[in-house]
């Protein structure tokens, strides 16, 4: 599913993760991210960016994002991302 979230809402940052990364989760969400959505808790998704997954949680009341954790996708995943975004496909 892509989550696109625009205008941008409240990104609140618990863990005080760096200035950087935040930024990269408010772009991923005004550009619009794959999501894939926690099926066992209602408003919490694992999204991603260009080279990282961000595990959020949209408030159902307030509309603001949790940024609860992220971390680096494998290299692989991101180089199959990247040539899938531009039309290229592997050779079998």
């Amino acid at each position: 599913m892509l989550l696109q979230m625009n205008p941008l809402p409240a990104v609140d940052n618990p863990r005080n993760y760096a200035p950087e990364i935040v930024k990269g989760l408010e772009r991923a969400l005004l550009a619009g991210g794959r999501a894939v959505p926690d099926p066992k808790r209602k408003g919490f998704y694992d999204l991603d960016n260009d080279e990282r997954t961000f595990f959020i949680q949209v408030s159902p009341i307030t509309g603001r994002v949790l940024l609860l954790a992220t971390w680096l996708r494998p290299q692989e995943e991101v180089e199959l991302a990247g040539c899938s975004a531009s039309g290229e496909k592997n050779a079998a």
